[in-house]
């Protein structure tokens, strides 16, 4: 480093070859311990600890006399070798003589919690996100962070290496229905008329595909007025988004495939999957794992096994759909596991109730719902579950969906209860072949995944098929049960979008109004162009091996999409709104 008035090195830096040289050290003081005639002083930077002793000298006790934990210092004295070495930290083995020690920055206010203690992480979040600019003062929030920047660095490396031009797009852009709520920013120059920040960079890259750029990257923010979730942060995020011109579906999963690999490599120590990733279709992953997000970590298999009960007499099976999953050498697990799963499916998913029995070491069938299966029934079920002795099968009825859905969610708890997940490994999946459209709430045809993206079959399908039988060119890359990037093939045809968007109840003057300039570029020569989009918040949540994603944000919003820390959103002026021509009309509640 270049030494300034404040440091020569680092808190990390020094070793014993430093003994007896002159140093500054500059950084926060962590712990104090006053020891009578000595006081030592743990001094923290950026980079690690060094530790400062402090005689019993009037001139240095004047210099301290305002001396709390997390005040900023800098420290002037003699590297000494320590006679009671630490070896947790990398200067264990020398300490500093302090000769003189200015307090940079006092600490004046009670620290609303101990920084840097285990008990930091236990605080009630909203207090953490409040004093946010000390919650990353802790060891592991501020490493996160760190890890984010060589994260980001490594994703730019790789599209530079690969030929991809990185190019800003706009962020007050306009409307697009793109699967969630917009945040609308009113103009002032313009009454009545509001930009919205951008979901996506969506037609902005489209658009740079058809002005001739072969390959376009940036880290994106994208902003989302969505609810927020663990694995989600709510208002915004970040993503890699890019987009390839004159490219194929199989182009982009490898280029994803190239990134992610090396991006995961450089910054884990952990096993990943090797390229390529398996592909899965949408259908069958829903039909084996219960989402479209399987954790591939977890070996249990959803079966599907109406047929097997179709003839039953087993009221709680009848006119039902029938999902089992088989659990292999569980048979000795006590009454309270199976009571204890059957009380999840029904309060945390939904279940009517879990069905369940299983093999004992002769064959039978024991336990549970043992009594309602027939031998027949048991037949079907060896052949299929390929089931042994000792083995255990929970059932899962009820309409197709629900019971896809709750076995899906019954797969992943079993898995942890059993301690089946695979260790120290990343496992990726891309799935493909997403359904085009789907059924709305109110039993309309509406976009399924991505509206800009091109259907399977292209016009012939749209003007051939039940919608809800169309594929589309889109795919998700799925890591450890989190997506991780979603992407498609992108309509480049005029005449497929319009009927694209017919079909989900748009009009062609829809169209035009609301993606005008697709509409008018997309009769201008657009070239087939294909891209993807990783979120940067998921896989740094990963690589960080965090569970809730506002540990690896710097500045995140809380549970209700609030930024205790900025207190924001906040009411503005009555000029405020006068001058972008609003008036609020509300009723006064509170949140």
């Amino acid at each position: 480093m270049r030494a300034n008035e404040y440091r020569t090195h680092y808190c990390n830096e020094l070793r014993l070859e430093d003994v007896g040289k002159e140093v500054r050290l500059a950084g926060w003081v962590q712990k104090i311990r006053n020891l009578g005639k000595m006081t030592f002083v743990d001094l923290r930077d950026e980079f690690g600890i060094t530790q400062i002793i402090i005689s019993d000298d009037e001139n240095l006790k004047s210099q301290i006399v305002d001396l709390k934990t997390e005040c900023a210092i800098t420290v002037t004295g003699k590297v000494a070798e320590r006679s009671n070495k630490n070896k947790e930290i990398e200067t264990g083995d020398i300490e500093i003589v302090a000769e003189k020690i200015i307090i940079l920055g006092k600490c004046r206010a009670v620290l609303p919690f101990e920084i840097n203690q285990k008990e930091a992480q236990e605080v009630r979040e909203d207090l953490r996100l409040e004093y946010r600019f000390l919650d990353l003062r802790n060891d592991k929030i501020h490493k996160n962070i760190l890890l984010r920047s060589k994260i980001l660095k490594t994703m730019r490396d790789e599209m530079d290496r690969l030929g991809f031009t990185e190019i800003q797009t706009p962020i007050l852009a306009n409307s697009s229905p793109e699967g969630a709520r917009d945040f609308l920013v009113p103009s002032r120059l313009h009454p009545g008329e509001f930009y919205a920040l951008p979901q996506a960079p969506q037609q902005f890259k489209q658009l740079l595909m058809i002005s001739g750029f072969n390959k376009y990257y940036q880290i994106a923010p994208c902003f989302r007025d969505e609810d927020p979730r663990a694995d989600r942060s709510p208002g915004e995020f970040y993503q890699l988004d890019f987009e390839m011109s004159f490219a194929t579906q199989d182009d982009v999963l490898a280029v994803g495939e190239e990134v992610i690999s090396n991006v995961f490599k450089k910054n884990s120590d952990w096993k990943i999957s090797e390229a390529p990733f398996e592909r899965i279709p949408y259908k069958e992953a829903m039909e084996k794992y219960g989402t479209d997000k399987p954790d591939l970590r977890n070996p249990l298999i959803i079966i599907d096994v109406t047929k097997v009960f179709e003839n039953t007499e087993f009221n709680a099976f009848k006119g039902k759909t029938i999902k089992a999953i088989v659990t292999h050498n569980i048979a000795d697990k006590p009454r309270k596991f199976f009571d204890q799963m059957s009380e999840f499916a029904v309060s945390e998913l939904g279940a009517k109730g879990l069905a369940w029995t299983k093999v004992d070491e002769n064959g039978e069938l024991t336990g549970g719902i043992s009594k309602f299966i027939t031998p027949e029934n048991k037949e079907a079920l060896v052949e299929i579950g390929k089931i042994s002795n000792n083995d255990a099968i929970f059932f899962i009825a009820d309409e197709f969906e629900t019971a896809q859905k709750i076995a899906g969610g019954v797969r992943i708890e079993l898995g942890k209860r059993l301690d089946l997940i695979e260790k120290n490994i990343y496992k990726f999946c891309w799935i493909v072949d997403f359904p085009m459209y789907e059924l709305s709430d109110e039993g309309t045809i509406d976009f399924n995944h991505n509206p800009f993206s091109m259907p399977q079959g292209g016009m012939e399908s749209l003007e051939n098929k039940d919608p809800l039988d169309i594929y589309a060119y889109q795919y998700d890359l799925v890591g450890n049960g989190y997506e991780l990037a979603s992407g498609a093939v992108r309509n480049h045809d005029q005449e497929i979008m319009i009927k694209a968007f017919e079909i989900a109840g748009y009009t062609e003057e829809d169209v035009k109004g609301k993606f005008g300039a697709l509409y008018n570029a997309f009769s201008y020569g657009t070239p087939p162009h294909a891209g993807a989009a990783p979120g940067v918040d998921r896989i740094v949540m990963l690589l960080a091996k965090e569970d809730n994603i506002r540990e690896v944000v710097a500045f995140p919003k809380n549970k209700k999409a609030r930024d205790v820390l900025m207190r924001a959103p906040s009411k503005v002026s009555e000029q405020q709104l006068k001058d972008v021509h609003i008036k609020l009309d509300l009723d006064e509640k509170e949140d």
